[in-house]
């Protein structure tokens, strides 16, 4: 195992941390954890240098908790530095913060939690939380040893990441989705290199996008095939992140033992700078290959936005999108069907054309709305051109 630099801490953590978001389930419930599988997974990572256990209040049901309160027990506790993550969007009074960092000790089994995150911060979640006090209650708790140092979790724009670091001096650490794709979406690299420039440990999530990354569409794994150095897309995305200095630890959700192998060799063999210029070159490469299967030009900007109708269009383009590039077509269809309200989906569109005289991409909104919903909602086949 390969181990970084967090932050100004003096303390080494391991290329590869465990996020336990992702753990092998039974019977396809999210909540019901093979607990024994999962365990023999853990102990494997750990047992090979792996000493950064990631969960949350909300993984797996609420048991992701419980699970790793009881993976870490024979002496597996001592030999690792455990991070949760306080449910911010159950923060309703400044009595809540202590309510549920003890319940979250209770399920963990512990009195202490190393790395204590608020979770999922951004633009209008941290402003509730600051002004209910979380500041000064988090150092309460690190001085009553409750917990030991504090950091956050985001999902905003870089703004928002750069006011929240700057609105608080005690972070000690945060944790952002960043991997070759999303170099400017949400924090992204310059997000990356801004919290690292002010002492901040940077725990990365989403490495592989949630396993977009993997077994990639025929015109980039042609790309991969190129390579002098032969490795496996999941491999590169990661070997990108850690030739980064500003990187302190990658997490990966690992569902299969499998997972863990070949994440443990990947981090053994990985090192800031050991990846060549015709490496980073092809990285590149592989990145615009990936825009150019992007059958809808959509930037995110939001100049369409609000739908009178309430369609919320950027988010529709993007799931439609996601399935086309990284040739995912089950994936969008549960993210359209199970995590997109129906009265945001593009079902909802009337054809009212008032959005697309405010698209700078110049896209015909009204025409993509009902393919969007006849692909995703209704299964039909993918269309990567309007007809």
């Amino acid at each position: 195992m390969q181990y970084r630099k967090f932050g100004k801490l003096d303390w080494q953590v391991s290329a590869l941390g465990f996020g336990c978001m992702r753990l092998p389930t039974i019977g396809g419930e999210s909540a019901n954890i093979d607990e024994p599988e999962a365990t023999k997974m853990v102990h494997y990572a750990i047992d090979r240098g792996v000493n950064y256990v990631d969960t949350a209040y909300p993984y797996h049901g609420g048991n992701s908790e419980r699970f790793v309160g009881r993976a870490l027990k024979g002496g597996y506790r001592e030999k690792v530095k455990l991070a949760t993550k306080l449910p911010c969007w159950k923060v309703e009074t400044a009595g809540d913060f202590d309510a549920l960092l003890d319940e979250q000790l209770e399920k963990l089994q512990e009195e202490h939690i190393d790395f204590y995150l608020l979770h999922a911060l951004n633009k209008e979640r941290w402003p509730q939380v600051r002004d209910l006090g979380v500041r000064e209650w988090a150092e309460g708790a690190i001085a009553d040893g409750r917990i030991g140092h504090i950091g956050f979790s985001f999902h905003d724009d870089y703004d928002a990441f750069q006011m929240i670091i700057d609105d608080y001096e005690g972070w000690t650490f945060c944790q952002i989705q960043h991997n070759y794709i999303d170099i400017e979406n949400q924090a992204g690299t310059k997000g990356l290199k801004y919290a690292a420039s002010k002492g901040l440990a940077v725990v990365i999530m989403e490495p592989i996008l949630g396993g977009r990354l993997v077994d990639p569409p025929q015109p980039i794994q042609a790309l991969w095939d190129s390579a002098a150095t032969k490795r496996a897309p999941a491999d590169w995305a990661l070997q990108w992140l850690w030739n980064q200095p500003e990187v302190s630890v990658v997490l990966s959700g690992m569902s299969a033992m499998q997972h863990v192998e070949e994440n443990v060799a990947s981090a053994a063999a990985s090192g800031v700078g050991t990846l060549t210029e015709e490496d980073l070159a092809l990285v590149a490469q592989v990145r615009e290959k990936y825009e150019e299967l992007c059958p809808i030009p959509c930037t995110k900007c939001g100049y369409c936005m609000p739908c009178p109708n309430g369609v919320d269009i950027p988010r529709n383009f993007a799931v439609y999108n996601e399935g086309v590039m990284y040739d995912k077509p089950d994936r969008a269809r549960e993210g359209y069907n199970n995590w997109m309200p129906e009265e945001k989906r593009a079902s909802q569109c009337i054809q009212c054309r008032e959005c697309e005289e405010k698209c700078p991409q110049s896209i015909v909104i009204s025409e993509w709305m009902p393919i969007v919903h006849a692909v995703l909602g209704e299964g039909q086949e993918y269309v990567c051109q309007l007809p």
